[in-house]
């Protein structure tokens, strides 16, 4: 599309009062069309909050009706001495245009400063303005028609300062509306135009732009430059955030993630936000950075989150809300809100914890000294030359909020960790916040997402104990999770909390299961096992039986009886659980013979089970490879072990 901006090649070009006086012969008529205007405005946007629950749109009805109104006194005025309109622009469109495609093709027509132009725009303005109106009223069709009405229009125009706005903003229409029926492309189409548009414009003019309203108001009345620019830019600014859902929906997340962040730039040097707002969009687009590893940017989003989030003021006391509604109301999204923000917090530690670790790890999950150097040696040179890179690219905040954004981000590193104090210290933080959100989200009210957050509190737990070399002190940490897990667990009412349930028994047998590894590795080390040890470790080992014993109940039928064929949702899980319980009672240590055969039964009996339900399931096989090629070889060891077993007994006796 040709955006070529309107320069008159003779003559100067027209001031506001001579466009506003166009129709001067009908300056009485003009005045009435300019306090219809302002009624209209006014039924939109003041009176319809007011308008009854069984009559929601009676205040639009009325401004849609002074709408049109104005839009035949517009088509009576006369266009001036010296230039006159062709009959083809005083009809209604028959062909309408399309966006998306070329920018040749689009404004080359009347100057938006000439009459017609002026006329144009003035009449594109009030089906613009019937657009909208018939989209608040949820008459879709009608509306999109007055929009592409006002499209026509403007194809008679080439763009200027007088016409930009109404150019951008009925595109802006345009994209939500086909968002909302679900035509994404021909959203993207609307929208990606009004951003060239925009782009255009800035490069080949810039000067702060008409504003729709200004169309029909005296020239006393016009907008200073200052208002003009804020409502221009605010207008880009909406281009851009519709572009992020349309990105984000068509699955292109690296653009929807470019998009969201300039609309929150934009939005901060515009002072066009609403605190609590701009901070969960904030903490929700660290979530994207988080899952590219881009910790630097999920660090600075968090940051400025949380200092944004202090703007919308303090929370009110239990006593103050108690005594007005208004005040519970700001006391319950305040506290929501921030413990939202610090859930984001506990993921941004978690995962920079995690990613740590499967840098590090070796092939059997311990920490692997060669690539702890390596990773030391290398990372700082790596993280100052990214920072020096990006960090001009994604700074929020104003000259009132920046400092207060920086020294947030100073107390949090955002580069991988490679020994335990470094571990330790995001550990902590994010501890902090688990505590933070834990304020709000308590388990009386809030079940699901107390459990998610101490879900995630076990996590910072498992992830720090990587990066400890104690064995002693890495059991601990296990236990505690443990402790946080299990009470939960017992009482929780599985009927209701079925998944919850299950991910829970997973854990707390994972939990035991480790720490069951952690004490045999210790056990190893010793000379002799004494009478404690044995106890201890035979403890754990049943303990993390008893709960995938648990997980594995929940599968069966009501009647108690095994799925012929697993869900896809458990089908890992279950056969993984089959597996372990299967090693978890070959490893119980007895001194009796009989009990040591009546374990390596039960063992045998599991390890067929894995291998028996993959016969019969095929499809199974690659969900548990490596477990089902360990079931197999024990299929066929356990066998003799046990008879040499039943051999002693026998030579015993």
């Amino acid at each position: 599309m040709d955006t070529t901006l309107s320069t008159p090649t003779t003559g100067p070009r027209l001031s506001h009062t001579e466009i506003t006086n166009m129709a001067s012969t009908y300056s009485h008529e003009w005045r009435a069309v300019c306090d219809k205007f302002n009624n209209a405005q006014d039924l939109s946007e003041l009176e319809s909050r007011k308008d009854p629950e069984n009559d929601p749109f009676r205040s639009k009805y009325k401004a849609r009706e002074l709408l049109r109104e104005i839009y035949c006194s517009l088509k009576n005025f006369d266009v001036g001495e010296n230039e006159s309109v062709n009959d083809e622009a005083d009809q209604r469109p028959t062909e309408q245009p399309v966006d998306g495609g070329m920018e040749e093709g689009f404004g080359r027509g009347h100057c938006g400063d000439s009459p017609a132009g002026s006329r144009a725009a003035k009449l594109g303005a009030v089906e613009y303005y019937l657009g909208v109106n018939h989209v608040e009223t949820e008459e879709l069709s009608a509306g999109e028609e007055h929009l592409m009405n006002c499209m026509t229009l403007l194809e008679k125009c080439s763009i200027s300062p007088e016409n930009v706005s109404l150019f951008i903003q009925v595109r802006n229409q345009l994209g939500i509306l086909w968002a909302g029926r679900d035509e994404i492309e021909k959203a993207q189409g609307f929208l990606e135009t009004a951003e060239a548009m925009y782009i255009r414009y800035m490069k080949e003019d810039g000067q702060p732009p008409m504003d729709l309203t200004e169309f029909f108001v005296a020239e006393e009345k016009a907008l200073p430059q200052q208002e003009r620019t804020k409502r221009f830019e605010m207008a880009y600014t909406h281009t851009l955030y519709y572009l992020a859902q349309v990105y984000k929906n068509l699955e292109q997340y690296e653009k929807a993630g470019g998009y969201c962040h300039s609309t929150l730039q934009r939005q901060l040097e515009f002072n066009q936000f609403i605190p609590l707002e701009w901070a969960i969009n904030a903490a929700t687009l660290s979530q994207y950075y988080i899952t590219k590893t881009l910790y630097m940017e999920g660090r600075h989003c968090l940051s400025a989150a949380s200092v944004i989030a202090g703007l919308a003021g303090e929370v009110p006391s239990e006593a103050a809300a108690q005594e007005s509604e208004a005040e519970a109301e700001k006391r319950d999204q305040l506290r929501q809100k921030r413990a939202e923000i610090a859930r984001c917090w506990i993921k941004y530690c978690l995962n920079l914890l995690q990613d740590a670790k499967k840098l590090l790890e070796d092939n059997i999950g311990e920490l692997d000294m060669d690539r702890q150097a390596e990773l030391r040696a290398t990372r700082l040179k790596e993280e100052e030359e990214k920072e020096r890179g990006r960090k001009s690219a994604v700074l929020f905040g104003s000259s009132d909020t920046f400092d207060s954004i920086c020294g947030l981000e100073e107390k949090v590193s955002c580069v991988f960790p490679v020994d335990f104090e470094e571990a330790r210290a995001i550990f902590l933080v994010g501890q902090t916040y688990v505590n933070q959100a834990k304020e709000y989200f308590e388990m009386d009210g809030h079940v699901t997402d107390h459990i998610e957050i101490l879900q995630d509190h076990s996590a910072l737990f498992k992830a720090l104990a990587f990066f400890e070399e104690d064995l002693e002190r890495r059991c601990k940490m296990h236990k505690r999770r443990v402790d946080m897990m299990e009470p939960i667990c017992k009482d929780l009412n599985a009927q209701y909390y079925l998944l919850v349930c299950r991910q829970l028994q997973f854990e707390l047998a994972e939990t035991y299961y480790e720490m069951m590894d952690l004490k045999l590795a210790v056990a190893n080390k010793q000379d002799d096992l004494d009478a404690h040890t044995v106890k201890k470790f035979n403890h754990l080992c049943s303990s993390s039986t008893k709960f995938y014993q648990m997980f594995l109940d929940s599968v069966r039928s009501p009647e108690g009886k095994w799925p012929e064929k697993l869900e896809d949702e458990v089908l890992r899980p279950a056969l993984v659980a089959k597996f372990r319980v299967a090693r978890l009672h070959s490893r119980l240590i007895s001194s009796s013979k009989t009990v040591q055969m009546e374990n390596l039964n039960r063992a045998l009996e599991c390890y067929n089970f894995v291998v028996q339900y993959c016969k019969d399931n095929p499809e199974a096989k690659s969900a548990i490879e490596t477990e089902l090629e360990l079931s197999e070889e024990m299929v066929s060891l356990l066998p003799l072990k046990i008879n040499r077993i039943q051999a002693n007994l026998a030579s015993s006796n």
